[in-house]
């Protein structure tokens, strides 16, 4: 059945909250993730191929572990974010937004009636009807989390009317992408990206909605702390693997040369 989400009580009370993208297709990673202390996952339908069956399981061990399994969709159609759900996840990414009017729609894809036109379905969230559904359609619209990404030069110049989109639960910041569209690709750090991440920033801070900061540079987690921030994706599971393994042979190496 569908868990209280607490990552949304965290932010509803003004808690620190980490999290990690998992790019890894596989219910290990979400344990070594939950083991490791985490709050939250996103699992990463966007950049993976990864099919739903082992999503699902994914999420089951999220559950599991009692920490929250959000969901980066491929893309914002209806029936990709209906079947995450059904799925059970507890809250959709949803990758470079930049229009509020495509939020919007989203979000009422997201949400039952009378927030939106979520198609009704008993499966596992749901408890396979064991309770009532009247209920669960309630509990549902109150603990399903809508994360909207702005990663893009759109998206930095409609920040402020995507951030004011009623039902939204968080911004995610995307430099990557961000500095991609501002024609400065990798840049992470240059100027320009990080004035459009302030400016995000800034749009959320008006609106009351949350920001998830990713801290890439040694100072970013606490510059951002000092803005107010307490949400925290530290990067996935697989680029953090990939660095450990790759210190770990050239330590080994460096000593054998000695």
């Amino acid at each position: 059945m569908l868990r209280t989400n607490r990552l949304k009580q965290k932010l509803r009370d003004g808690q620190h909250a980490y999290g990690l993208f998992a790019s890894l297709p596989s219910p290990v990673a979400i344990e070594l993730i939950a083991e490791a202390g985490f709050d939250f996952v996103i699992i990463d339908c966007e950049h993976v191929l990864i099919n739903p069956e082992t999503v699902e399981n994914m999420i089951r061990t999220a559950e599991s572990y009692n920490i929250t399994p959000l969901v980066r969709a491929a893309d914002a159609d209806a029936k990709t974010l209906l079947r995450l759900l059904d799925g059970g996840a507890q809250g959709i990414v949803l990758p470079m937004v930049e229009q509020p009017e495509a939020l919007a729609a989203a979000i009422a894809a997201c949400k039952y009636h009378p927030l939106g036109q979520r198609s009704l379905n008993a499966g596992r969230p749901g408890s396979f009807g064991k309770h009532s559904l009247a209920d669960y359609v309630q509990f549902a619209n109150e603990q399903i989390m809508v994360v909207a990404m702005i990663e893009s030069a759109a998206g930095v110049q409609h920040a402020t009317e995507i951030a004011a989109v009623p039902g939204l639960d968080m911004i995610l910041e995307g430099a990557a992408d961000l500095s991609q569209s501002l024609g400065l690709p990798w840049q992470t750090g240059h100027a320009q990206v990080q004035q459009g991440l302030l400016q995000c920033w800034q749009a959320t801070h008006q609106a009351g909605v949350p920001y998830c900061a990713i801290p890439r540079q040694p100072d970013d987690h606490r510059q951002w702390r000092q803005c107010g921030v307490n949400t925290f994706v530290l990067g996935d599971e697989r680029g953090i693997a990939f660095r450990a393994l790759q210190a770990r042979l050239a330590t080994t190496t460096s000593e054998g040369n000695e």
